[in-house]
């Protein structure tokens, strides 16, 4: 089984992917630290001094990479789905799934290393932050919403998300 969270930065997909691969006992990989460990750097800095365009061609080889494996949990960069033809590439690989959450929610959850780390979130008051991600989310809500499964986890807690992704991986294996 190959189980792909997708959804916008900060909506938890590394936390709940975590959690949900030590349940199941599958292998957990997070395609931002893939890319950093290739890369000798952060994220932020690669897209800084490299480029979107070189930092999304080390994501795809990344998320090529997840198709050697079995019995694994990948969460994605947010922009990951939305490339090129990556969210063609994650319904072929296994069963994806849609972590959504409003900008409000997401705002609330990150941190302020949260907010610095995404470099599109650098700079941006409250208001700003909220406006900015009301208008990449809409751009992205039709690829996001390709997903085999999307889960509205504004009225859930982390646990109620995870044990939801759980019944779904138990009735994939019946």
């Amino acid at each position: 089984m190959r189980l792909y969270l997708i959804g916008y930065m900060g909506c938890g997909k590394s936390t709940v992917g975590r959690k949900v691969a030590r349940f199941a006992h599958l292998q957990f990989v997070d395609t931002d630290a893939q890319v950093e460990k290739a890369e000798g750097s952060t994220v932020a800095d690669v897209i800084t001094y490299q480029g979107e365009e070189y930092f999304r061609a080390v994501e795809r080889k990344v998320l090529e990479q997840t198709a050697t494996e079995d019995d694994i949990v990948v969460s994605t960069g947010g922009g990951l789905p939305t490339w090129g033809d990556n969210m063609e590439v994650i319904s072929q690989l296994g069963l994806s799934v849609y972590l959504r959450r409003s900008p409000k929610n997401i705002i609330s959850r990150l941190s302020p290393y949260g907010r610095q780390k995404r470099p599109k979130f650098r700079g941006l008051n409250d208001e700003q932050l909220l406006a900015f991600m009301t208008s990449h989310m809409a751009e992205r809500e039709p690829i996001y919403s390709k997903a085999d499964i999307t889960i509205d986890c504004d009225t859930m807690a982390d646990d109620e998300v995870i044990d939801y992704i759980m019944r779904e991986i138990k009735n994939l294996k019946r």
